[in-house]
Protein backbone atom coordinates (compact mmCIF):
# COMPACT_ATOMS: atom_id res chain seq x y z
CA UNK A 1 0.00 0.00 0.00
CA UNK A 2 1.52 3.35 -0.94
CA UNK A 3 1.75 5.87 1.87
CA UNK A 4 3.52 9.19 2.14
CA UNK A 5 3.48 12.57 3.82
CA UNK A 6 3.94 16.15 2.71
CA UNK A 7 4.64 19.19 4.88
CA UNK A 8 4.16 22.72 3.59
CA UNK A 9 4.40 26.24 4.98
CA UNK A 10 1.96 28.46 3.10
CA UNK A 11 1.67 32.25 3.51
CA UNK A 12 -2.04 32.48 4.36
CA UNK A 13 -4.43 31.77 7.20
CA UNK A 14 -5.23 28.31 8.48
CA UNK A 15 -8.94 29.10 8.20
CA UNK A 16 -8.64 29.90 4.49
CA UNK A 17 -6.67 26.72 3.82
CA UNK A 18 -9.19 24.54 5.61
CA UNK A 19 -12.05 26.09 3.64
CA UNK A 20 -10.12 25.51 0.40
CA UNK A 21 -9.49 21.83 1.22
CA UNK A 22 -13.17 21.33 2.10
CA UNK A 23 -14.29 22.96 -1.19
CA UNK A 24 -14.10 19.63 -3.02
CA UNK A 25 -16.18 20.77 -6.00
CA UNK A 26 -13.39 23.21 -6.95
CA UNK A 27 -10.67 20.50 -7.10
CA UNK A 28 -10.97 20.02 -10.90
CA UNK A 29 -9.86 23.65 -11.31
CA UNK A 30 -6.41 23.00 -9.83
CA UNK A 31 -5.75 19.42 -8.69
CA UNK A 32 -3.85 17.30 -11.24
CA UNK A 33 -5.83 14.35 -12.60
CA UNK A 34 -9.04 15.46 -10.85
CA UNK A 35 -11.77 15.57 -13.49
CA UNK A 36 -14.82 16.18 -11.29
CA UNK A 37 -15.78 16.78 -7.66
CA UNK A 38 -19.28 16.49 -6.23
CA UNK A 39 -20.46 17.01 -2.66
CA UNK A 40 -23.53 14.86 -1.96
CA UNK A 41 -24.18 16.07 1.56
CA UNK A 42 -22.56 18.28 4.16
CA UNK A 43 -23.64 18.17 7.81
CA UNK A 44 -22.41 20.67 10.40
CA UNK A 45 -22.50 18.93 13.80
CA UNK A 46 -21.11 21.86 15.77
CA UNK A 47 -17.58 20.71 16.51
CA UNK A 48 -17.39 18.66 13.29
CA UNK A 49 -18.42 18.88 9.67
CA UNK A 50 -19.16 15.63 7.84
CA UNK A 51 -19.13 15.49 4.04
CA UNK A 52 -19.90 12.70 1.59
CA UNK A 53 -18.38 13.45 -1.79
CA UNK A 54 -17.28 11.93 -5.10
CA UNK A 55 -14.03 12.61 -6.91
CA UNK A 56 -13.47 11.50 -10.46
CA UNK A 57 -9.80 11.03 -11.21
CA UNK A 58 -8.15 10.11 -14.46
CA UNK A 59 -4.88 9.83 -16.31
CA UNK A 60 -4.31 8.30 -19.75
CA UNK A 61 -6.50 5.16 -19.90
CA UNK A 62 -7.53 5.26 -16.24
CA UNK A 63 -10.66 7.13 -15.17
CA UNK A 64 -12.78 6.31 -12.15
CA UNK A 65 -14.92 7.85 -9.43
CA UNK A 66 -14.60 7.15 -5.75
CA UNK A 67 -16.90 8.18 -2.93
CA UNK A 68 -15.32 9.45 0.26
CA UNK A 69 -16.32 10.39 3.78
CA UNK A 70 -14.67 13.60 4.99
CA UNK A 71 -14.65 14.72 8.62
CA UNK A 72 -13.40 18.16 9.62
CA UNK A 73 -12.71 18.36 13.35
CA UNK A 74 -12.97 22.08 14.14
CA UNK A 75 -11.38 21.92 17.59
CA UNK A 76 -8.32 19.98 16.36
CA UNK A 77 -8.04 21.67 12.93
CA UNK A 78 -7.81 18.30 11.22
CA UNK A 79 -9.50 16.75 8.21
CA UNK A 80 -9.76 12.97 7.85
CA UNK A 81 -10.81 11.30 4.59
CA UNK A 82 -11.75 7.65 4.13
CA UNK A 83 -13.19 5.83 1.14
CA UNK A 84 -16.78 4.60 0.97
CA UNK A 85 -16.96 3.16 -2.54
CA UNK A 86 -15.16 3.05 -5.86
CA UNK A 87 -11.79 1.78 -7.13
CA UNK A 88 -10.06 2.12 -3.76
CA UNK A 89 -9.71 -0.90 -1.52
CA UNK A 90 -8.40 1.40 1.19
CA UNK A 91 -7.99 5.16 1.59
CA UNK A 92 -7.05 7.18 4.59
CA UNK A 93 -5.71 10.67 4.35
CA UNK A 94 -5.26 13.15 7.11
CA UNK A 95 -4.69 16.89 6.99
CA UNK A 96 -3.24 18.74 10.00
CA UNK A 97 -3.29 22.54 10.07
CA UNK A 98 -1.58 25.02 12.41
CA UNK A 99 -1.01 28.77 12.30
CA UNK A 100 2.42 30.36 12.80
CA UNK A 101 2.10 34.13 12.39
CA UNK A 102 1.07 34.88 8.79
CA UNK A 103 1.99 31.36 7.70
CA UNK A 104 0.05 28.14 7.98
CA UNK A 105 1.73 24.80 8.44
CA UNK A 106 0.07 21.86 6.74
CA UNK A 107 0.85 18.19 7.11
CA UNK A 108 -0.83 15.79 4.71
CA UNK A 109 -0.59 12.01 5.16
CA UNK A 110 -2.07 9.57 2.66
CA UNK A 111 -2.32 5.80 2.64
CA UNK A 112 -4.26 3.98 -0.07
CA UNK A 113 -4.64 0.82 -2.09
CA UNK A 114 -6.55 0.28 -5.32
CA UNK A 115 -8.78 -2.76 -5.77
CA UNK A 116 -7.23 -3.44 -9.19
CA UNK A 117 -3.79 -4.96 -8.58
CA UNK A 118 -2.38 -3.89 -11.97
CA UNK A 119 -3.44 -0.26 -11.47
CA UNK A 120 -2.10 -0.44 -7.93
CA UNK A 121 1.36 -1.44 -9.21
CA UNK A 122 1.27 1.41 -11.75
CA UNK A 123 0.24 3.90 -9.06
CA UNK A 124 3.04 2.79 -6.74
CA UNK A 125 5.61 3.57 -9.45
CA UNK A 126 4.39 7.16 -9.94
CA UNK A 127 3.06 7.81 -6.44
CA UNK A 128 5.77 10.11 -5.05
CA UNK A 129 5.84 12.34 -8.12
CA UNK A 130 2.04 12.48 -8.24
CA UNK A 131 1.75 13.36 -4.56
CA UNK A 132 4.33 16.13 -4.95
CA UNK A 133 2.39 17.59 -7.90
CA UNK A 134 -0.85 17.49 -5.92
CA UNK A 135 0.78 19.11 -2.88
CA UNK A 136 2.30 21.81 -5.06
CA UNK A 137 -1.10 22.42 -6.70
CA UNK A 138 -2.77 23.02 -3.32
CA UNK A 139 0.04 25.39 -2.31
CA UNK A 140 -0.13 27.33 -5.59
CA UNK A 141 -3.93 27.60 -5.38
CA UNK A 142 -3.78 28.87 -1.78
CA UNK A 143 -1.21 31.51 -2.68
CA UNK A 144 -3.29 32.64 -5.68
CA UNK A 145 -6.45 32.91 -3.57
CA UNK A 146 -5.21 34.15 -0.22
CA UNK A 147 -1.69 35.62 -0.17
CA UNK A 148 -1.74 39.20 0.97
CA UNK A 149 0.47 41.47 -1.12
Amino acid sequence: MPSASIKKNIPCSKKDLIEMVLDIEKYPEFVPWCLDGKIHNKIDKGDMIEIKADLTIGKSFFRDTYKSFVVYNKSEDTIRVTNIDGPLKHLENNWFFSQDGDTSKIEFHVDFELKNKIFNILMIKSFDLGLKRIGDAFEKRAIQLFKKT
